[in-house]
């Protein structure tokens, strides 16, 4: 089967990677100049241990799943990796209760290690913390996204597979059973292709748009959710990652540590209306005062903006946190399609999973 994956982030690049090894001929389409260098390069490089997502949903499925697959890969791939674990806090009673039940979810979604623990446990791992309880989750980590990244394209391109850059796609329609496509870039045309992936991200609903035989109706809307970071102008005082209770639209201002020794805090949640990347430096106050519920030795002055991502949000700030959505043949009666939509976080972790599922639809 020839295969047309449309965008290579790290979603893509795993769709992409899972159909080559099924032996499929697989075309990447990225329309920027390079891979991952949107949402894929703009986020926490967080390997999620999968404890927040409600019973039965994709995100609980495949972060789960993905994210054994994803350590797995890293060890046989020499992909820079750390399984640091990270601290879930509660700094009252009310909250102690809300990550009980984060516990309870974990459980069932069947992440390893979980563990409860007092305000002085926590200290006694993390001095520079306050907190009256936190649940310990030591399967939680971070990557090099990049290097994983790189891993893929390696993988794609030994089993045959290519990845064309600089080259959108600006129509699909079926004729003649194959899907024929086409492309913009210095090597415009059209080409056929027996299936189509769309994993554009940030850009999956316009592309959506331009297939003529994918009903419209069921595009969903796009609502851009920028998280803005700060970086610590110090060293890390803290060994593993620290989140505070989830907040609505995302899991709270947390500190987030890097491969080099950084540490950073982010990101927030800003509803915005059109692609800004820049960091919104008027949410340093509010970045100070969270962090200062968790951590109240944090200085003043010792945050500066360091970067902004967006995730491609299928609902708003009014809504409950919205799932995954593959849109599949079965579902939308188009053959050899695949829509995916609202692949945000934890969209790193649950790649490998989510690729494998994808192909397996192809092939349905």
């Amino acid at each position: 089967m020839q295969i047309l994956v449309i965008g290579a982030g790290v979603v893509g690049l795993a769709v992409a990677r899972a159909a080559a090894l099924k032996g499929h001929e697989v075309i990447v389409a990225e329309a920027e100049p390079a891979i991952g260098t949107i949402t894929s390069s703009r986020n926490s490089e967080v390997i999620h241990a999968g404890m927040y997502y409600p019973t039965g949903t994709l995100r609980a499925k495949h972060c789960v799943r993905g994210r054994r697959m994803l350590y797995e890969f890293c060890a046989s791939h020499g992909v820079p990796h750390r399984k640091c674990g990270k601290l879930i806090v509660a700094t009252s009673d009310a909250e102690m209760e809300k990550i009980k039940a984060i516990a309870v979810q974990g459980g069932i979604n069947g992440v390893e290690g979980l563990e409860m623990i007092g305000g002085n446990a926590a200290r006694a791992m993390e001095p520079e913390l306050s907190c009256v309880g936190a649940l310990h989750s030591p399967e939680t980590g971070i990557i090099d996204s990049h290097a994983y990244m790189l891993a893929l394209r390696g993988d794609i391109e030994a089993a045959g597979g290519a990845i064309a850059l600089n080259t959108p796609v600006t129509g699909a329609r079926r004729k003649g059973g194959q899907w024929q496509v086409d492309f913009g870039g210095a090597d415009k045309g059209t080409f056929e292709f027996d299936a189509i992936v769309n994993c554009a991200g940030l850009r999956a609903q316009s592309v959506a748009r331009t297939m003529e035989d994918y009903p419209q109706t069921r595009v969903p809307k796009l609502v851009l959710g920028k998280g803005n970071y700060f970086s610590y102008a110090g060293k890390p005082v803290f060994s593993r990652l620290i989140y505070p209770t989830p907040m609505v639209g995302g899991l709270g201002v947390h500190v987030t540590l890097d491969l080099a020794g950084r540490m950073r805090f982010g990101p927030d949640v800003e509803w915005i209306e059109k692609e800004d990347y820049n960091v919104n430096v008027s949410r340093a106050d509010v970045f100070y005062e969270r962090i200062r519920t968790y951590w109240p030795g944090l200085r003043d002055g010792a945050l500066t903006a360091d970067y902004a991502g967006i995730r491609p949000k299928i609902g708003g700030p009014d809504e409950p946190q919205k799932d995954f959505l593959l849109d599949t043949p079965k579902e939308h009666g188009v053959p050899g399609l695949v829509q995916m939509f609202g692949i945000e976080s934890p969209g790193l972790t649950s790649s490998l999973s989510l690729g494998e599922e994808v192909v397996g639809h192809l092939q349905a």
